[in-house]
Formats: structure tokens, C-alpha cells, sequence
């Protein structure tokens, strides 16, 4: 790869996973074209001050997705079931990823879900593994498949957020339950790396996690980055299952199995120093 001609299309770009990974490609030189369905908005033109090329791209549009591929060396692919629903995202993923071989891409990148290859019965894990297994089949010249778990960034989303800010962290989890979870900003190291030392990482499926800590662990840490009393509260399934059966399944299999990332083996095989859930909460703005 020659960073100073080859192009990285990232979709999503203006999401969380995306645009984590478009900024740390930008920072370290890269040209990167930034896939968005809407160029003209806040977080796309964001984008482009910082040095990414703005291409107007819908994952349900074949031409649209085929304008955006053309010219690039390497893609970066990830889709949201929680806009587009399960089927919806799975349909979305082979897409992208058949049109993409057909323009040429050298070095495929995916963002599956941590144990989508465990047979967990979670709908968006499974229709995961399932894109996972088209992109095998289409035999690109070097990919990279990404499994990162839970999200650290999940506890600002507006389901879990107002009722932290009001001192409750509400989930439907056991408290002992402990749970693996990572930043998006190092989702986005991962990214980079992905294609930076893309020979090295051609055909690797990886785990990603930088964190493991119970409920209650995590309202006391959210607690004292906050300066104020946070706690945890379990909540009925059924409460959770009424806003998302796929959701409901999720959590349910967190008590029951849970990821298993080996956290140390992934930071020295990869050199990827993930922060800790406690170096993320101090970071963030809460209020």
C-alpha cells in the first residue's frame, strides 16, 4: 500500500464505528474517502476539515455504493441493525461486500461483533457471522475481519444516559455478571492498524476488548469520574425485551455466557493498548 495515493473508503463514516476509524486513519496520514448518505451534515463536514474526501453513498443503493468503491484500494465495511433492523443489515453487508470485490478492492475490512463465530442465537450476532461467511467466500486478495464486544461508549447513548445523569445505571443484568467492553477511539486503532500492516493482518478474525467489569463496578467508577452517586439498578428482562427481543436476547446470554476475549493476548499480539473502563469514564464530559 502507498498511503500517499491508495484510498480508504470508510463507510459509515459519520457513525460511531466509522468515524472512529476515519479520524485515526486522518491523523496518521491516510487518504481516506468518507462514505456518509447525507455530505452535507455536521459530522461529514467535520470529516472533511479534517482531510477526508466526502462521496455520497446508501448501503441499499448498488450505484451509489459502486461510484463510491471506484478508484479505492482498500474498504472499510460496517452496517447498523439498530437503524435498519436485523435482516435489513445483513442484506446490506453481502451488498457491499460482493460490490466491492467486483470493483477491485485489495484489502476488505469488516466490522463483525464480539463471538459472532459462537453460535450465540443472537439475532445480530448471527446475521453477522453470516456476512462474515460471504466475505470468506468471495476470496478478496487480503481482509481482516473485527469482533469488538460491547461498547464503553453505550453508556452516553440516549437509553442508558438520562437515567445515569439522574444516578441510575439501569440494565437488565445480573450483578455479578461481569462484562467486556471497549472504546470506540480504540476500535478505531484497531481500524487503523488493519490497514496500515495489512500483509501482516491478512485473513485474521480477532476478538477486541479493553475492559471486563460488572455492573456495579462500572456505576462506582462512572460515579466517582462524575463527582456524583450513581448506582446500579437490575431491571426486568421483560422491560428490555418490550423495546427489543433481539436485545433482550443479548443480555440474557450476557448472564448466561458472556465474550471471552483474552484482554493481554490481543494488546501483545497486536500492540493495541486499550484503555481501561475507568480511563474512559474519566474522559468523558458526563454533564
Amino acid at each position: 500500500m502507498d498511503k500517499n495515493k491508495d484510498i480508504i473508503l470508510v463507510t459509515g463514516a459519520t457513525g460511531n464505528q466509522g468515524g472512529a476509524i476515519a479520524r485515526r486513519l486522518l491523523a496518521d496520514g491516510y487518504l481516506v474517502r468518507a462514505m456518509t448518505r447525507n455530505p452535507n451534515g455536521e459530522k461529514a463536514q467535520a470529516l472533511a476539515a479534517l482531510g477526508a474526501k466526502l462521496v455520497q453513498g446508501d448501503l441499499d443503493d448498488s450505484h451509489s455504493l459502486e461510484r463510491a468503491l471506484d478508484g479505492v484500494w482498500g474498504a472499510y465495511a460496517v452496517q447498523n441493525n439498530q437503524e435498519f433492523g436485523v435482516a435489513r443489515e445483513e442484506a446490506q453487508g453481502k451488498r457491499f461486500a460482493e460490490i466491492a470485490r467486483s470493483e477491485g478492492i485489495r484489502h476488505f475490512v469488516y466490522s463483525s461483533v464480539g463471538s459472532a463465530d459462537r453460535a450465540t442465537g443472537i439475532p445480530h450476532f448471527e446475521n453477522k457471522w453470516r456476512v462474515e461467511g460471504k466475505i470468506r467466500s468471495l476470496s478478496f486478495p487480503s481482509y481482516t475481519i473485527l469482533r469488538p464486544v460491547f461498547f464503553m461508549d453505550n453508556f452516553l447513548s440516549p437509553w442508558l444516559k438520562p437515567g445515569i445523569m439522574e444516578g441510575k445505571l439501569r440494565l437488565p443484568m445480573a450483578p455479578e455478571t461481569g462484562l467486556q467492553m471497549i472504546a470506540l477511539e480504540d476500535i478505531g486503532k484497531f481500524g487503523a492498524l488493519a490497514f496500515k500492516e495489512h500483509e501482516r493482518m491478512n485473513g485474521v478474525e480477532v476478538d477486541i476488548a479493553g475492559d471486563r467489569r460488572t455492573m456495579p463496578e462500572a456505576a462506582e467508577i462512572i460515579s466517582r469520574a462524575m463527582d456524583k452517586k450513581v448506582v446500579f439498578e437490575e431491571v426486568p428482562i421483560e422491560e428490555f425485551r418490550k423495546m427489543s427481543e433481539d436485545l433482550a436476547v443479548m443480555y440474557q446470554w450476557f448472564d448466561r455466557v458472556g465474550y471471552e476475549v483474552d484482554i493481554g493476548a490481543v494488546e501483545k499480539n497486536y500492540g493495541v493498548k486499550c484503555r481501561t473502563f475507568s480511563e474512559w469514564a474519566n474522559k468523558v464530559a458526563w454533564r
